[in-house]
């Protein structure tokens, strides 16, 4: 179980104080202070671990972002970013004496430029929503999370978050152009914006993956990209993981890039077939998703050529969709592969390391030696092609013991990536979940060079405590 710090006795006593100088700050009905209304934001996509914060706020624009921040600040008040809170690694976990600033209210496209290939975007715009609002020109914003139907941009930059498609077109750091982010202390800052680069430190890229630490992002500028001619995805099936991992290294080795290469194994092929009805070999142990896109000639070749590959590693079946409602049928069962899992299993751990495509065969083969060590089953399913694990750990919540075991498993699965030369976090970020195994990939001097990186941004570190960093003893 993790450990949160006290609340700050001064804050709670002066609670109402605080909630009635907010109110004037926001439009109508934009604190939310009442414990029952509360209790939606208690958690995130992380669900084991809940705690109702002091209030909710809801600004619609950066001058009332800067507005609350100021007076937030003002008042010693720590702070939780929050956007739609589908963070799987309790990113957005309250405390009992903070005030959740969410972003669902701004949620407008500003500008979309198509001879500059960019759009900007209020950070509580869904991932889907910028590509639904330039679909029908024939552009689209290239990462694709799982959550996008509901993830909003402010949360993917703060966890740089990827997605099936970032083999070919990168994460969110890959898309970005510029920011416009407000610091704790109210100030309103632009960062980068309608241009390749920019001059000075790469503040773009210490910002992104920053999980809500440093500042809070109002607006988004996002690369946007001419949608390719076609695509066509086709499923490769394997008499085990370790045979499914091999050929992924084959595919990755020879030089192609698809662009995306998902994994599924036995337990997740099953759940979501039986949830999609997409046509997955149930006998198979583990099921490659391969996407090409391009001209019909330019499918044709990369489908040949993968599908050779496939061929040297004995697989049980081959299918290249031969339509887009097949294609949509394949990428239905693995983007609804979450809540699939959910079906079989009262409460899951889904995991989120990296690690070097060449170690997913030994990798896989360990996960499966931990879950008969446990006892608990898993099932994985993630984005091999960049070596991007998401071991989905199955056990009840409601038992102590298998919660408890089911965060040891998955702190083993984390040690096991840094170990062969990966790392805690690949789109998730740290938040909570990985807060106390940093000292497993970092060293204290490096730890302590980024809390001092904190410390610049935000002094009083009011801004998503808790969250990244070991607590330090008191």
């Amino acid at each position: 179980m993790i450990s949160l710090p006290e609340p700050k006795a001064h804050v709670l006593a002066k609670r109402e104080e605080i909630i009635a100088g907010l109110r004037p700050l926001v439009p109508e009905s934009g604190v939310i202070a009442e414990a029952l209304r509360l209790r939606p934001y208690e958690t995130d996509g992380l669900s084991a671990y809940r705690q109702p914060p002091m209030a909710v706020v809801l600004p619609e624009t950066t001058e009332q972002l800067a507005a609350v921040l100021k007076y937030l600040h003002s008042h010693d008040v720590r702070v939780i970013p929050r956007g739609a809170g589908t963070s799987l690694s309790g990113g957005a976990l309250p405390l009992a004496d903070a005030v959740v600033v969410g972003m669902m209210r701004m949620n407008r496209i500003l500008e979309i430029d198509y001879a500059d290939r960019l759009a900007v975007v209020q950070a509580g715009v869904t991932n889907l929503g910028i590509t639904a609002a330039m679909q029908a020109d024939g552009f689209f914003y290239a990462p694709d999370p799982s959550s996008q139907l509901a993830c909003m941009i402010g949360g993917n930059v703060g966890m740089n978050s990827g997605g099936a498609h970032c083999l070919k077109y990168g994460v969110t750091a890959n898309n970005l152009l510029g920011l416009k982010i407000v610091t704790i202390e109210g100030d309103i800052l632009d960062i980068g914006g309608a241009h390749l680069d920019a001059a000075g430190y790469d503040w773009l890229g210490l910002l992104t993956g920053s999980e809500g630490q440093l500042a809070m992002v109002s607006e988004v500028t996002v690369r946007i990209l001419r949608a390719a001619e076609g695509q066509r995805a086709m499923l490769a099936a394997f008499r085990s993981n370790e045979v499914a991992g091999a050929c992924v290294d084959r595919i990755i080795g020879s030089g192609i890039i698809p662009v995306a290469l998902e994994f599924m194994d036995r337990p997740a092929i099953h759940a979501c077939e039986a949830f999609a009805h997409a046509g997955y070999p149930l006998d198979a142990e583990a099921m490659l998703i391969i996407e090409v896109e391009g001209s019909v000639a330019e499918q044709d070749e990369l489908l040949d050529r993968i599908r050779a590959m496939c061929a040297e590693f004995d697989p049980i079946s081959l299918k290249v969709s031969q339509s887009a409602e097949e294609s949509a049928a394949i990428w239905k069962g693995r983007k609804g592969a979450f809540g699939a899992v959910g079906r079989i299993s009262p409460d899951y751990l889904c995991m989120d390391g990296t690690i070097p495509t060449s170690r997913l065969p030994d990798v896989l083969a360990r996960i499966g030696e931990m879950s008969d060590s446990y006892g608990l089953k898993v099932a994985n399913i993630f984005h091999a092609g960049d070596g991007n694990l998401h071991p989905l750990i199955m056990f009840d919540a409601n038992d102590p013991e298998s919660f408890h075991s089911a965060e040891q498993f998955g702190a083993d699965i984390l040690k096991l990536c840094v170990e062969v030369g990966g790392c805690l976090t690949g789109e998730h970020g740290v938040g909570v979940e990985k807060r106390d195994l940093m000292g497993v990939q970092f060293t204290e001097t490096e730890l302590t060079q980024q809390r001092l990186i904190k410390s610049a941004f935000d002094p009083g570190w009011l801004l998503n405590p808790a969250k990244v960093f070991p607590l330090l003893a008191a």
